[in-house]
């Protein structure tokens, strides 16, 4: 497949082109970007330095390639679908916030949960990645009907996740050796969570907690959800392992579950801890890969048929 990509410059569309340039099964047709046209895009992303002799387009042909990714700002998607017209065999895979309602023939794209659509969806909506993260975290306590009408969830989330765009908070000497919430109780990426949860635990109306942190690190998210229940721990392992059993990137790890395990691979790992009438579950992700560009390619792989871990067999950054 030729791919394109749309808003070249930021973080996700870094990572995307990496993926894509070591995938077997796609050449790169263009990557534009307005603000940096005619530059080597190794000169932007440079850890891309002496893999790629590509440079950044200020035109591109729609018709020209079989699959676009959309990696502009949230409200772009839409108003770059005004100013150009969708060819009819396009594929399309929106990085973007804009259709994950499922507007515009869009499907929602978290695998986990809806492989069988992706597979023979024409336009597809990425998750967001505190979404993607939460979502693996709750799904099979959903489709279990087991969701209580309130639930608690934590997560501290890396630096890039706030975009590559420099910003007070994003400041090497305010973000280290530092910690803050932000928009506790309404994150926007809420309303795609509560949309699935209701898909799957048919008349779930429940309200989710979030308090969502900041973190001092560049990359990850580390989420923690956590529910009153009865479930023992060697029930809720058997519950998620069950309901995971067909998804390559997402393991329910044996014991507990750190950061490093998943940062720089496309995996969701997940811990499972019971006591008391409680129960924990934790989810490592990184957010530019199973949280935005992995999660991405995971898509267009399912989309086109390919095995759906072409060009994600990634080594996590352990140590």
């Amino acid at each position: 497949m030729k791919a394109g990509i749309i808003g070249g410059a930021g973080y996700t569309a870094g990572e995307l082109t990496r993926l894509l340039i070591n995938h077997p099964e796609v050449e790169i047709g263009f990557i534009h970007s307005t603000s940096h046209a005619g530059q080597p895009v190794s000169a932007v992303h440079e850890g891309l330095l002496g893999d790629t002799d590509l440079c950044f387009a200020a035109d591109f042909d729609l018709n020209a390639v079989d699959v676009l990714f959309l990696c502009q700002g949230h409200g772009k998607s839409t108003q770059f679908w005004a100013e150009h017209p969708l060819p009819d065999t396009l594929r399309v895979i929106d990085l973007a916030q804009d259709f994950r309602d499922e507007s515009a023939g869009y499907v929602y794209g978290l695998p986990e949960l809806q492989r069988q659509r992706i597979s023979g969806a024409r336009l597809v909506a990425n998750p967001g990645c505190f979404a993607t993260a939460l979502q693996l975290s709750m799904l099979p306590i959903a489709a279990a009907g087991m969701l209580p009408d309130r639930i608690s969830v934590s997560g501290v989330t890396g630096s890039t996740g706030a975009g590559v765009k420099p910003g007070s908070t994003t400041h090497f000497s305010w973000r280290s050796d530092n910690l803050s919430v932000y928009k506790p109780f309404n994150h926007q990426h809420l309303a795609e969570i509560c949309r699935s949860l209701k898909g799957l635990q048919n008349g779930w109306d429940g309200v989710i907690d979030f308090v969502p942190v900041r973190g001092n690190f560049a990359r990850g998210i580390y989420a923690m959800t956590w529910i009153h229940t009865d479930m023992t721990e060697e029930a809720a392992r058997r519950l998620y392992t069950d309901f995971y059993a067909a998804a390559p990137f997402t393991v329910v790890a044996p014991g507990e579950v750190d950061l490093k395990q998943a940062v720089n691979t496309n995996k969701a790992v997940i811990g499972i801890t019971a006591t008391e009438g409680r129960l924990l579950v934790t989810c490592a992700i990184d957010n530019l890969l199973k949280g935005a560009s992995g999660q991405a390619v995971q898509n267009m792989n399912i989309m086109a048929g390919f095995d759906e871990t072409a060009g994600l067999r990634l080594k996590p950054s352990a140590f």
